[in-house]
Formats: C-alpha cells, sequence, structure tokens
C-alpha cells in the first residue's frame, strides 16, 4: 500500500464536508457512497485510501503514518500537541471553545477577579494552559460527555467546552464567560510522508489551497 495516499478522516460530519472538498479537486472514492460498516475503504484507479475514525484519534494515524493526511478539529490538535505539518484551515466544522458558568454565578462576581476556580473539560490541556497565562489557579475535572451537567450538580462551576449554537447552554442555566479559541478543521499530515510522497501530497494541498481561495473570493 505503499504506493497509496491514505487519509484518516473522523467519522460523520467532517468525514462527509472533507469528501465534499475532495471532489473538487478530483479525489473520490465510490466505494465510500451507501451506507457501510466498512472503516477503510479504496479507489483502486486512483490509489487514494480512506480510514474512518474516532476524531480524537485521528491525529495519532497520522503522526505514526498510519495516514499520511488527515482532517481533524483544531480543538483536538490543541489539546493533543501532536508533531504534525498542519498546512491548511479547511474553514468547515465552526464552532468556539469557551469558559462558560451559571448565569446567576456570573452576575454575582468579575472573572477577571479568578484567582482560584474549578472547571470541568474534555480539554485539560487547554484549560490549563489558558488559566496558567491569566494567573489563574485552576483545578481541573476531566470529563467526556455532558459537560455541561457539572455546574448542574455541584461538581464544578465553570466549565470548558465547544459550543456551536451555544443552545445546550442556554437550556441548563450557563452562560458564555469568555472565548479561548475559534475552531475549524484543518488538514493535517505525516511529516516522514511529506518527504516520501512529496509531489502527490505537495499536488493535494496545492489544489485545496486554489479552492478555498475560490470560495474565500466568492464571499
Amino acid at each position: 500500500m505503499s504506493d497509496y495516499i491514505t487519509f484518516a478522516l473522523p467519522k460523520g460530519r467532517i468525514m462527509q464536508d472533507s469528501m465534499e472538498l475532495f471532489a473538487r479537486i478530483g479525489i473520490t472514492c465510490p466505494e465510500m457512497s451507501g451506507d457501510s460498516r466498512k472503516l477503510v475503504f479504496e479507489n483502486p484507479e486512483t490509489k487514494f485510501r480512506f480510514m474512518a475514525v474516532r476524531a480524537t484519534d485521528v491525529p495519532t494515524y497520522v503522526e505514526y503514518g498510519c495516514a499520511d493526511l488527515g482532517v481533524v478539529g483544531k480543538d483536538t490538535l490543541l489539546e493533543q500537541g501532536k508533531d504534525l505539518y498542519e498546512p491548511l484551515d479547511l474553514k468547515f466544522g465552526y464552532c468556539r471553545m469557551v469558559v462558560a458558568e451559571p448565569g446567576a454565578l456570573l452576575r454575582d462576581e468579575d472573572p477577571a477577579s479568578w484567582s482560584n476556580i474549578r472547571v470541568a473539560t474534555k480539554y485539560p490541556n487547554i484549560t490549563e494552559r489558558y488559566f496558567a497565562e491569566r494567573g489563574v489557579q485552576v483545578e481541573l475535572i476531566k470529563l467526556y460527555g455532558s459537560i455541561e451537567l457539572a455546574p448542574l450538580v455541584g461538581l464544578a462551576e465553570r466549565i470548558v467546552d465547544l459550543v456551536s449554537t451555544g443552545a445546550t447552554m442556554r437550556e441548563n442555566g450557563l452562560v458564555e464567560v469568555e472565548t479561548i479559541s475559534e475552531i475549524t478543521s484543518r488538514l493535517i499530515v505525516n511529516r516522514a510522508s511529506l518527504k516520501t510522497k512529496h509531489q502527490r501530497i505537495t499536488r493535494i494541498i496545492q489544489d485545496l489551497e486554489r479552492v478555498l481561495a475560490e470560495d474565500a473570493a466568492k464571499d
């Protein structure tokens, strides 16, 4: 399979958006159309292979060379800090990483006065760095889902999480206090693959740059 270019893509909407973008530069995989439980798809004619993986695992597959390229959210890259080449912001999958807390708590305090707080999050590394830069001591509680529940049951008064519309937070009485980062999907590349398959990978990056520039010009 050394002559194949392999992509690691997150299952779900990001995979769909990725394949729609790739199709615009001639990268397709008919085997992926329709419902399938397969995890690896190939286009033997064009020598492209696609792995369907969990989003948080994409950087690992690319870093270790199981995939040459991948698509993953900037939040995952910031949290994991893998040694990868990140040439392109693909401009889809937009959301924000924010600090949030109950509305009643925000009315009674000034976030600028925080000195020692407890925060529940899926992103302990990002959270710790963010508050360390502000000189705030933080006790981190790592959760894997339903972060909004933590303030409701007294586990932590504050959370750091991703929001798109913010509807779930509002429904649970939480308000956004600060934005840590704006998040979009990124193209990542294995550094060794960039050398050994330089021509094909560089062509992919350049073709994607062209399409993204065309979209930006329309806006």
